[in-house]
């Protein structure tokens, strides 16, 4: 599997591009279409996953899935198992930043889509109208029991793992 993340929008919300066997994920495209379309090239697009609805990760959703004629994946499919040509993955509730916040955890691979949930050393803002502080911790407990050698692939800067996090982040050590 290749992850390619386009940094995309005046926010730089991460795009990221999972392909498999010619086939290819979007997860939050957030603006700049054609940027995202030329980096899917002629691969067959498998469906768009959502990690919450905030502007800067929806963009240009509707674009990409009428170009693509494609289906969304997001909070409506929370705790669901995919599986999706080839590709295998959870959709994990991990409400805190928005009450419609997912992460995808493709555990054979060991990686983890986290949206505006989880960044490197930090955690997306509580303070929006549909943001909870209490939620966001619950959902930090339960990431946090996850094995320690997944990548996080935040919706903003740099990729990280569990075990940094459990190490550097703060909120990991909130009881």
């Amino acid at each position: 599997m290749n992850i390619k993340c386009i940094k995309v929008g005046y926010l730089e919300a991460n795009c990221y591009i999972i392909e498999k066997n010619n086939n290819v994920l979007i997860v939050d495209p957030g603006d700049e279409e054609n940027k995202i379309i030329d980096s899917i090239g002629n691969l067959n697009v498998s469906a768009i996953l959502i990690t919450h609805y905030h502007f800067d990760h929806i963009g240009c959703l509707q674009a990409l899935k009428d170009k693509y004629n494609t289906k969304v994946i997001d909070y409506n499919n929370t705790d669901e198992d995919i599986n999706i040509d080839g590709f295998n993955f959870k959709v994990i509730a991990t409400k805190g930043h928005t009450s419609d916040s997912v992460s995808f955890y493709f555990k054979n691979e060991k990686i983890i889509f986290t949206g505006d949930f989880l960044f490197k050393e930090g955690i997306g803002r509580t303070d929006f109208e549909n943001s909870n502080y209490e939620d966001m911790i619950n959902s930090i407990k339960l990431i946090k029991t996850y094995p320690d050698d997944i990548v996080i692939y935040p919706g903003h800067g740099e990729s990280s793992t569990s075990l940094h996090e459990k190490q550097n982040n703060i909120f990991y050590n909130i009881n």
